[in-house]
């Protein structure tokens, strides 16, 4: 498992899984669009707030990803 997640990656392709466009969930999340694209397309890090509405918006827990990788590294520490 990689630790380095593209948590805008993944929030593209749960859009494109549902057929939504970025502009649908700007307005979900209270989101400038152009922003929102933006750093769907650039960032990696969503601020944890955003990142709420968005798993709020999608139906999709994507505070899960970074869970997975807490779970990894405390079982390798052990």
């Amino acid at each position: 498992m990689q630790d380095d997640i593209h948590i805008g990656r993944l929030i593209s392709q749960k859009l494109k899984e549902l057929e939504r466009p970025v502009a649908w969930l700007a307005r979900q999340v209270n989101c400038d669009d152009a922003n929102l694209g933006r750093m769907l397309k650039n960032s990696q890090h969503i601020h944890s707030e955003l990142l709420l509405r968005i798993s709020f918006a999608l139906n999709e827990d994507f505070f899960a990803h970074y869970s997975k990788i807490v779970k990894m590294k405390s079982k390798d520490s052990n």
